[in-house]
């Protein structure tokens, strides 16, 4: 250790001195500097950080999974189509077309037969016999087109039963009588395909929506009492659900759709329908609640909350719930599928929804026969494939919400 000779320790107070002599201390009686809020961050010479909350980081992390993205556009699509079905639909679902029994779908065209480039369009089909097999065949006539116009007037409708309106998307001029632009082809009535899978879409898509509203509030809270309270309340209800669980899922469907009364009114059917789905398939929302409230229920923000003088009600919804929210978002994203499912199944065989309903499992019976199969395979393509769609859209979409959920992990 070095000491300071006595000129080093003079020469260092003088220095300290002259120092505290050109820059005095603040005292009272000096102004204080004016701090300008509005001032930009480079001028008062401070650093300014944002701090994302959680939605937003879910957002950041949920836009890099593309697949969840893409099943988003789809729903998206799917959706605005059943909620505008009137409208989308060129004809109405139960306007049939006698000369276009079992027709196959129709082309539209851009390119005539000599390559000119024009607007879409289709040719003139008409009707004959195949001779050998007794089947109607369509042939389409090169020399004479019809262009199909969008935003055309067709058939009046009541868009949601309150507004009349007769525009439609798409569809061939008003003066067309004797063609249609059939999309996905027609049924063994003459029914346009495509505006059936539109109508169905409002009843096949919905149902799952309401259905899983119905089981979330029965999970969150029979879920939310078992993991609160805990004890013989927890015991109890831990019991029922492990019994519905062993019960087969479509049997017991089945069953319950079984006892439906065959003359009710298609409204009262299809939240009959719902609510069967809701009462089988709340055990797994609930189960996740509970998990969730075991865990939070000695946090200190609960403590805070009781000893503040809030309710236990408000303690759960209020506190409680919206701190694992993502969660239970990704979780009902994924369940709904499973509702789209079950009510697609049990239409399909004739217990759920039932004509003059219109829903996917309904279009589905009619490719039940061998004759339809062979004949009209679109008759079952159609509507396997808008459900295998809509399928794999919410479980990539729940993929990623599930991911997003927690923007924290690596």
């Amino acid at each position: 250790m070095t000491t300071l000779e006595p000129q080093d320790n003079k020469r260092r107070n003088d220095q300290i001195l002259a120092e505290e002599q050109a820059c005095p201390p603040p005292t009272d009686a000096m102004e204080p500097l004016e701090v300008l809020d509005d001032a930009p961050a480079e001028e008062q010479g401070e650093e300014r950080l944002y701090v994302a909350g959680q939605w937003q980081l879910m957002w950041w992390k949920f836009r890099k999974h593309k697949m969840a993205l893409l099943g988003a556009a789809i729903l998206i699509v799917f959706y605005l189509i059943g909620a505008f079905c009137e409208f989308v639909a060129p004809y109405a679902p139960e306007a049939y077309f006698v000369r276009y029994k079992m027709a196959p779908p129709t082309p539209i065209r851009i390119f005539d037969a000599t390559g000119k480039l024009h607007a879409p369009f289709i040719y003139q089909r008409d009707r004959t016999k195949d001779m050998e097999t007794l089947r109607d065949v369509y042939i389409e006539n090169p020399e004479i087109r019809y262009p199909v116009h969008f935003f055309v007037k067709g058939t009046p409708y009541k868009l949601w039963g309150l507004f009349e309106a007769d525009i439609h998307l798409f569809g061939l001029a008003p003066e067309v009588e004797d063609q249609q632009v059939l999309l996905l082809g027609a049924d063994r009535l003459g029914r346009d395909l495509f505006s059936r899978l539109c109508y169905g879409a409002r009843i096949s898509l919905s149902i799952g929506l309401v259905g899983v509203f119905l089981s979330l509030m029965l999970g969150i809270v029979l879920g939310g009492i078992s993991g609160y309270y805990g004890g013989r309340v927890d015991t109890v209800i831990q019991r029922v659900i492990e019994f519905i669980r062993t019960i087969p899922t479509i049997p017991l469907w089945m069953a319950l759709s079984a006892a439906l009364p065959a003359d009710w009114p298609v409204l009262r059917l299809y939240f009959g329908i719902t609510i069967i789905l809701s009462l089988v398939g709340w055990t797994g929302m609930a189960r996740v609640v509970r998990g969730r409230f075991l865990s939070l229920r000695q946090e200190d923000f609960v403590l805070a909350a009781r000893l503040s003088g809030s309710s236990e009600l408000r303690i759960i919804l209020r506190h409680m719930v919206p701190s694992f929210l993502s969660h239970i978002i990704a979780s009902l994203t994924l369940s709904i599928p499973g509702q789209i499912l079950g009510e697609t199944g049990l239409s399909y065989l004739g217990l759920g929804l039932r004509a003059p309903a219109i829903s996917w499992g309904v279009l589905l019976q009619e490719g039940q026969n061998v004759r339809s199969l062979a004949q009209a395979p679109w008759l079952l393509f159609g509507p396997a494939i808008s459900v295998i769609v809509t399928v794999f859209a919410f479980n990539f979409l729940g993929d990623g919400l599930r991911d997003a959920a927690d923007p924290y992990a690596r």
